[in-house]
């Protein structure tokens, strides 16, 4: 593991964010097409960029606070909207979180776990594993800890979380990623087709689990982080397609609370990889 990485892992966040602050503008700067991209994509949601300029900042806070929530000490983190989480473990259902690349969404899931692991068993993240061994070591160590268990983007990986649902735990998911190809539905983001996942509506709907909406926003001066949950305004339709529509439609709602803290630069709108793994559900 580069020894940067171990360094940044004991920096106090304010120092993390004032870095990654740097950086985020550095890499906007010095790159024309992140630059068009971040500008096209914003406008495409009806913001000019002086609203959500912050965001180039943020998305260097994203990758500077990565090796202290990974190897460090948790930063301090404040719940909102518990309700529905607890409405949802109360009615033995299991729940499929959905957020957006928006804020610190790596915290999202631990900040679960810490909070309902112990009493409603772990949360179970998808991930894709990192090409530079060093780098995959790093992640899978942070993500299998104590109330959360990480599988790969795998049949095998989607089996573990149907059976977790199915157990009456909780699953988190990224919607906005642009899955492979053969595994998802063009859908509306923002007024453009988008290649949308179809795993996260098929998960919900074939285990009967609630659908949570939740998003991490920093707090400033490296104060910390706020998660907030919210229910799904209304149950997902039973047809595939209207309930990838929806989750679409919910992902541009929670954007549209924090739009400074969304990775405007993310290639939201690119044609999909052709990949020879699956992660659909199994009938």
């Amino acid at each position: 593991m580069p020894v940067a990485f171990q360094i940044f892992s004991i920096l106090p966040l304010w120092l993390l964010h004032a870095l990654g602050a740097v950086l985020g503008w550095v890499v906007f700067c010095a790159s024309p097409t992140y630059r068009r991209r971040f500008i096209a994509h914003a406008a495409l949601a009806g913001y000019g960029f002086a609203q959500v300029r912050a965001g180039v900042a943020h998305a260097g806070r994203m990758v500077a606070e990565l090796p202290r929530l990974w190897l460090g000490a948790p930063p301090p983190c404040r719940l909102v909207g518990e309700e529905c989480v607890q409405q949802a473990y109360a009615a033995g259902r299991g729940i499929v979180y959905l957020t957006p690349h928006l804020g610190c969404f790596e915290l999202c899931a631990q900040a679960t776990a810490r909070r309902w692991s112990s009493e409603h068993g772990p949360i179970t993240v998808l991930y894709r594993p990192a090409r530079q061994p060093w780098l995959a070591k790093v992640m899978e160590t942070a993500r299998n800890r104590p109330g959360m268990q990480a599988v790969p983007t795998t049949l095998a990986g989607v089996r573990q979380m149907i059976k977790a649902l199915r157990r009456g735990e909780a699953v988190g998911l990224l919607p906005d990623q642009v899955p492979p190809e053969g595994q998802g539905h063009w859908a509306p983001m923002f007024g453009r087709n988008a290649y949308t996942m179809t795993l996260a509506a098929r998960l919900a709907l074939q285990t009967n689990a609630a659908v949570v909406l939740v998003r991490c926003e920093r707090l400033s001066w490296g104060r910390g982080f706020v998660v907030f949950f919210e229910p799904l305004p209304v149950p997902l339709n039973a047809h595939l397609e209207t309930a990838v529509l929806q989750i679409n439609q919910a992902m541009e709602h929670v954007i549209r609370q924090c739009p400074e803290q969304y990775l405007w630069g993310y290639g939201r709108y690119k044609q999909p990889r052709t990949e020879a793994t699956t992660t659909e559900v199994p009938a």
